[in-house]
């Protein structure tokens, strides 16, 4: 089986560089540090964490645990993988200069060789469902304590995985630590081959996540920006394939029965930020870019969010947001960044990426689930209208978080003693 998996990243790797190379005609991040990909890029200070977060939820779900390692070993050097574009540029405006940002290999064994020259890890920590077995067996090779955060994985995965035989199984029992989002998760963990007596439930780690130094400040000069004396809804993390439509037709229906309302729609993909122009355009709505110069007066009903790292400031300045990526089926994003800042959260069916997370939000009543466009609308335009609402949904998703919290030092409880024992 290692042969066929083998035999398939070698076939993948060139078509998925092609594709990175193509979407860099239109989007230059995607040629950024593209050599990183196959593993080469600058060496590094030997003797350091690798932590690898694969896109934007996982870079902000490890920023707490990079704030705690810095804070307790600040001579430590670290380093945050990531494979996305969107996610290193996250990740390059989170961590500044407190840890270097590259791209994670291909899980080609001599890309995977030319990273651990280069990174030389004491320590490696990889978040939530990442399970390449080249990265695993390297670490197993060099004898690096591989620690699996905030780890998960679905039941429709464990099949899938036990369906490629022992190749998995090997995998896991690389991990000297597999620290667990809840028992379910441990237990599927098990079933795949981690070893018990190293396998914890610490929890969720996003529930950690620190909300950045004066965002409420930068939201209310948004909003005096943007949207004084009017209501103010965001549109986060949308994608297309109808999302997008039902979000705009929304717009236009909300804007009817409340004149002068705007919308902050925020796609998910910078490379889609035109397209989404267009969209607007099309349904004739007035809209504004973020990124033009001067605020747009009050005939303006969408501004169209085409810059990177400030969805969180507009959630910030925000009555009601919505999280996309979740009216079709592509997951959900994450509910907790609004859920932070009191902000009612509404979004769509599809949260099978954070499945917990919205389970937990829904029931408490911070989060409320809108099925299709005229639901969106509908339930924009009451809570719109009702400020105590609002409030009242509002602290019940920021208690949500608060009472959450935790993971974070049940993690370093079981990674310090990896740092200070140097090994397994």
């Amino acid at each position: 089986m290692r042969l066929v998996y083998l035999l398939a990243v070698y076939l993948a790797a060139p078509i998925v560089s092609l594709i990175f190379l193509w979407r860099g005609l239109w989007d230059r991040s995607y040629w950024r540090d593209f050599g990183e990909r196959f593993g080469f890029g600058p060496a590094q200070a030997p003797g350091g964490v690798w932590l690898h977060a694969v896109s934007v939820g996982e870079v902000q779900a490890c920023a707490p645990l990079v704030s705690a390692l810095k804070r307790r070993h600040p001579d430590l050097p670290l380093t945050v993988t990531t494979f996305t574009p969107t996610g290193a540029a996250r990740a390059r405006a989170l961590f500044g200069d407190v840890a270097r940002v590259r791209y994670v290999p291909y899980d080609l064994p001599g890309a995977v060789r030319r990273f651990f020259t280069r990174v030389q890890p004491q320590l490696a920590v990889i978040f939530e469902t990442e399970l390449w077995p080249n990265l695993y067996r390297e670490c197993g090779r060099r004898r690096v304590p591989l620690v699996l955060a905030s780890a998960r994985v679905s039941a429709r995965s464990v099949n899938r995985y036990h369906r490629l035989g022992r190749l998995f199984t090997d995998t896991l029992a690389q991990a000297a630590v597999v620290a667990a989002q809840g028992t379910g998760d441990a237990e599927r963990f098990q079933a795949l081959g981690a070893d018990p007596a190293h396998t914890h439930v610490t929890g969720n780690l996003k529930f950690d996540f620190e909300l950045p130094a004066g965002i409420l400040e930068r939201g209310a000069r948004l909003r005096a920006q943007y949207a004084p004396g009017r209501g103010l809804w965001v549109a986060g993390s949308t994608h297309g394939g109808g999302e997008e439509a039902a979000v705009i037709a929304a717009a236009r229906a909300v804007r009817a029965a409340l004149p002068g309302t705007l919308l902050v729609l925020a796609p998910r993909h910078p490379p889609r930020f035109n397209e989404v122009a267009e969209a607007l355009a099309q349904a004739g709505l007035r809209f504004a870019r973020r990124s033009d110069e001067g605020a747009p007066g009050e005939e303006c009903e969408v501004l169209l969010l085409d810059s990177l790292g400030e969805l969180l400031d507009f959630y910030a300045a925000a009555d009601v947001a919505f999280v996309g990526g979740s009216l079709v089926p592509v997951g959900g994003h994450n509910l907790l960044e609004p859920a932070a800042l009191g902000v009612p959260i509404l979004t769509g069916p599809h949260n099978f990426n954070s499945a917990d997370i919205a389970r937990l939000l829904i029931g408490r009543g911070a989060a409320q689930v809108v099925k299709d466009s005229p639901q969106l609308a509908e339930r924009v335009r009451q809570l719109l209208r009702d400020p105590a609402e609002r409030a009242r949904i509002g602290e019940a998703a920021r208690a949500c978080v608060e009472g959450n919290r935790g993971a974070l030092e049940k993690l370093l409880g079981l990674i310090d003693p990896l740092l200070e024992g140097g090994g397994r």
